[in-house]
This record gives structure tokens, sequence and C-alpha cells, in this order.
């Protein structure tokens, strides 16, 4: 099968809305993909495997034009430079550390047996290295993605569509309603909580406030922000920053 499609990648950490951005991409008559595939980016075979699996899980949509995935974690790499002069279409996103920590313990601690993220030590010690990642990668990739704040999904979803859509090239622009997938909202294909399952962008706030987080560790985690913020907003080709 001859491979035509762009990439687009999402770059981010866990508790981002990046299920919601998925699905939001995925449902576009122009992306198909919509949640992570648990694999890096390398070298060229791994697209082909990219476009196998979702030709297999979902099929590939007529007429389409790119792949969907992204990548959270950093035992998942995105090496640009070694993919064959692809289109790439590259998307980091950030959240807030003080809701992000709150719904990475809060998602496994209700998951049966022992997870490690559901301590909030573990969960912060996972969140900073993600973010000095993303930071280098930044730096080494400088004008070659864009960047937005991910609570602009629930307080100005709009704007957000809008410049997507713009850097995406997209025919049509993006909608707050999105398709259910075959895995919407099963564990291990992103968010698996009721929200993703609604098919549109819901916009009340949940800041989990039940979840006790100690003071030292999210001023560790606000600096850790701020600092690998100011780097993707520095070097990105375009922004959207929700104050």
């Amino acid at each position: 099968m001859s491979d035509r499609f762009g990439r687009i990648f999402l770059l981010s950490h866990m508790r981002a809305f990046t299920s919601l951005t998925g699905h939001v991409l995925g449902s576009h008559p122009e992306i198909n993909g919509y949640y992570e595939l648990h694999q890096s980016y390398e070298a060229a075979s791994d697209l082909d495997h990219q476009r196998e699996t979702l030709a297999r899980q979902e099929g590939l949509k007529p007429g389409s034009r790119f792949l969907f995935d992204k990548l959270l974690h950093d035992a998942y790499r995105l090496l640009p430079e070694r993919l064959a002069e692809r289109d790439l279409k590259i998307i980091i996103c950030l959240r807030r550390p003080a809701a992000t920590l709150a719904s990475i313990v809060r998602l496994f601690a209700g998951r049966k047996g022992y997870e490690c993220y559901a301590q909030p030590e573990q969960a912060a010690a996972y969140y900073r290295a993600r973010l000095a990642t993303l930071a280098r990668f930044a730096q080494e990739q400088a004008g070659r993605y864009g960047y937005f704040d991910a609570d602009l999904w629930q307080v100005a979803p709009e704007a957000l569509l809008a410049q997507l859509g713009l850097w995406l090239e997209l025919s049509s622009p993006l909608r707050e309603e999105y398709r259910l997938f075959s895995l919407t909202g099963q564990p291990g294909a992103g968010d698996s909580s009721p929200r993703i399952r609604s098919g549109r962008i819901e916009r009340t706030l949940h800041d989990h406030a039940e979840v006790a987080l100690p003071t030292p560790l999210l001023h560790e985690a606000q600096v850790a922000f701020d600092a690998c913020r100011t780097v993707l907003v520095t070097h990105a080709a375009w922004v959207v920053l929700g104050g």
C-alpha cells in the first residue's frame, strides 16, 4: 500500500485533554486516528506500522490526508529528521500542574491493583520528567511545531479549534462535536472517564480538589511547568495561550 499521508503528532503528558484533542481531530474527514498507539517514530518503517495499525483498527477514510498519533511518555520518541521528508504537523500542549497531578492521582487510584501514579510523588516525578523532555524537543525542533495551553479546551475552545484548523490546513472547520470510536473510553486507549463518551467538548471545570497534594511537590511542579512553557512558547511556530 502506498503511503500518501501526512502525519499529525501531538506531544504532551497524561491528563492534558489529549484524548479530547484526538477525538476532535480524528472526527475530521481528512484525519485518521484518535488514540495513542504507544510506539516511537524513529524511522520510515514506524510510519508504515502506524498506517497498518490504523487501517486495521478503524479503516482509513476515503480522501483523507493525515494520520494522527499522540506521544505522552518518554519511552516513545519522535525523530522528525528520520521520517523521510514527510509532511509533518507537530503540536505540543501542556496543562497546569495542580489540576494535572490531581487528575493523574485520581485516575490511577481508581484502578485495581497497585498503580504507582496513584501516589502524588510518582505522578509529579513523571510530570516533571515529561516536561523536561518536551522542552528539549522544542529546542531541537524550533519553528517546527505549534503550542497551545490545554486548558483552552474548557475555557475557549472556539479559538483553539480555529487555530488548529489553520495550522493543519484543513479544508473544513473542526467541530465541538466528535465521533465515538471503537476504543473510545476503554482503558489503555486514553481517557476512560464518562466525559469522553459525551461526544462533544464539555466545559465544566473539574479541579479534583478532593485529591490532597503536598505544597512543596506542587511548587516544584509549577516551577517545571513555567520553565517548560516559556521554552515551548519561545520556539513555537504558532501559539494559543489561555492567559
